[in-house]
């Protein structure tokens, strides 16, 4: 089970799509690993360092936009703060429910399907601003 990066989500700015692909790869391997049952501790592991990989990627993304003077900061950092509490909720019901078929489908609906959308509808944009910015 693997997702790829899709080249059309590339937003032009080498070390957010780095960060990007890095994203996909590890959700690859988060949902691999849920497909396969594999340990319940190895799972959890894998959702923690995810979850602490995409604070530490909206942060980056936002001292990008802060620096640069992104007139669309508010709108973007406050889309990153509902994903962070959505991901919370998912690590809790992970925590309940476990590894298994319906938690590999909310990674999917809830993760790989927002982040997509957010990427290509959001960094795009911040991406092209970054390129046409008035300097």
């Amino acid at each position: 089970m693997t997702i790829e990066f899709d080249p059309v989500l590339l937003t032009g700015d080498p070390s957010i799509d780095a960060q990007h692909r890095e994203l996909f790869a590890r959700i690859g391997a988060l949902l691999e690993a849920s497909h396969e049952r594999r340990s319940r501790d190895e799972v959890r592991r894998m959702l923690d360092f995810l979850g602490d990989y995409v604070v530490s990627h909206f942060g980056a993304e936002e001292r990008v936009m802060e620096d640069a003077g992104y007139p669309g900061l508010e709108a973007h950092r406050g889309e990153h703060r509902r994903f962070v509490q959505e991901f919370g909720a998912l690590r809790e019901e992970y925590q309940v429910e476990g590894p298994g078929p319906l938690f590999v489908i909310r990674v999917q609906n809830r993760v790989t399907a927002w982040l997509r959308e957010h990427i290509y509808r959001n960094d795009r944009a911040l991406g092209a601003w970054l390129r046409n910015r008035p300097r």
